[in-house]
C-alpha cells in the first residue's frame, strides 16, 4: 500500500521474524555466537533469555539458517512446550525423522538413544532447540536434563538449546532444578536496544526493504527519537510503531514522518498510556514509601523521648522506650 509512495521494494517492518532483517547489535551478536559456539563445540546446554519482543525468535531463525548450511548437523525445533513428557519425546523423535506413532516412552527413548549414538560415532552433531522454554514444566525440564545424560566418556551426544523469557531463569534457579542449572555451559541474555541501536535498526530495515539514499528522508532524527521513547528499544514495538507510522504518513500523503505521527500511532496503540501509567505508578510507589518511612521515623523519635511522653502515645508508663526501638 505505502511501498510505492516511499519507494520501497518490500515491507521494512513486518513482524514476521525474517533473518534477512537481523540487526547485529552487540547483545544479539553475543547471543548468536554463544549459540553457535555451544553447538559446534558440543558444550551440552546453552540458555538464552530475554523479555518479550527483544528478538529471541528472530535470533533462532538466524541460528537455524546457519545450521541448515551445515551438512553435519541435524536438529529438532520445538516451539510448543505445553506437552506431556511422552508427547514431548514423540515430537522430538518425529522431528529427527524417526517413526514415533504408537510408541511408548521407553521405546521412544531407546530409538532416540540409538539415533544419537549412531550420529555421534560418525562425528555428526545433533541439536534439540526449545523455543518458549519458559513454558516448560519442571517435569519436562527434568526430562530435558535426563536427555543430556546421553553422552560418551568425552562428548555430549545431544546439544540442547533453551530459549525463553526471564521466567526461565527463575525456574532454573529453583532448588528442584539445581542439577540442570549446573549443566548449563553457556548463557546469554537479550535486552532492548539503546537510542543509537534503535536508529541503526530502523536504518538497516529500510535499506533491506530497498530504500535508496539516506533513511532520514523517511525517518528524521526527531521521529526516530520518538520511536525510541515510545518503544523503549524493544524491536517488536519498534516494528509496530514504524509500520503504522508509514501507513499513517501514506494516508496523509506526508513523504517524511514527523514526531507527531509517531506520537499519534503510540496513542492509538496505547503505548503512551502504558508508559505514563507505569511512570505514575512508580512515582506513587515512591511517595508511599517516603510517607511510610516518615511515619516510622516519627514513631522512632517519639519512642526514644522520656517516659513522660508515654501518655501522649497511650503507652503504659512502666514500659521502657528501648523496648520499642524498631529493628532497622
Amino acid at each position: 500500500m505505502y511501498k510505492a509512495f516511499f519507494k520501497l521494494a518490500r515491507n521494512p517492518f513486518d513482524l514476521t521474524p525474517d533473518p534477512t532483517y537481523f540487526v547485529s547489535t552487540r547483545r544479539h551478536n553475543e547471543a548468536l555466537a554463544a549459540l553457535h559456539y555451544g553447538i559446534r563445540r558440543h558444550k551440552g546446554f546453552v540458555v538464552v533469555t530475554g523479555e518479550v519482543g527483544t528478538g529471541k525468535t528472530l535470533l533462532l531463525r538466524c541460528l537455524l539458517r546457519l545450521l541448515k548450511e551445515s551438512k553435519d548437523i541435524s536438529y529438532a525445533y520445538l516451539f510448543n512446550s505445553r506437552l506431556t513428557p511422552t508427547e514431548f519425546l514423540q515430537y522430538i523423535v518425529a522431528d529427527f525423522g524417526l517413526p514415533s506413532s504408537g510408541k511408548n516412552k521407553s521405546e521412544l527413548l531407546l530409538d532416540l538413544g540409538q539415533f544419537l549414538v549412531s550420529r555421534g560415532s560418525k562425528g555428526l552433531t545433533t541439536v534439540l532447540i526449545v523455543d518458549e522454554a519458559h513454558h516448560l514444566s519442571e517435569e519436562l525440564l527434568e526430562e530435558v536434563r535426563l536427555l543430556s545424560n546421553l553422552e560418551t566418556t568425552d562428548d555430549k551426544l545431544l546439544q540442547i538449546v533453551l530459549v525463553g523469557q526471564p521466567e526461565l531463569d527463575d525456574k532454573l534457579d529453583s532448588i528442584g532444578l539445581r542439577q540442570l542449572k549446573q549443566r548449563i555451559a553457556l548463557r546469554a541474555q537479550l535486552g532492548p536496544l539503546d537510542a543509537e541501536e534503535t536508529r541503526e535498526y530502523i536504518d538497516h530495515r529500510l535499506h533491506v526493504a530497498g530504500m535508496e539514499g539516506d533513511s532520514k528522508r523517511i525517518f528524521p532524527p526527531d521521529a526516530v527519537a520518538a520511536v525510541y521513547r515510545h518503544s523503549r528499544g524493544f524491536p517488536r514495538l519498534i516494528n509496530t510503531i514504524c509500520e503504522n507510522a508509514l501507513i499513517t504518513a501514506y494516508a496523509r500523503q506526508i513523504p517524511t514522518i514527523t514526531a507527531d505521527v509517531i506520537d499519534d500511532v503510540a496513542r492509538e496503540f496505547r503505548l503512551d498510556r502504558e508508559f505514563s501509567e507505569s511512570a505514575g505508578s512508580g512515582t506513587q510507589n515512591e511517595m508511599d514509601v517516603q510517607r511510610a518511612a516518615k511515619v516510622l521515623r516519627d514513631l522512632y523519635s517519639a519512642l526514644r523521648k522520656p517516659v513522660a511522653r508515654s501518655a501522649e502515645l497511650n503507652l503504659p508508663v512502666s514500659l521502657e522506650a528501648s523496648e520499642y526501638e524498631p529493628n532497622i
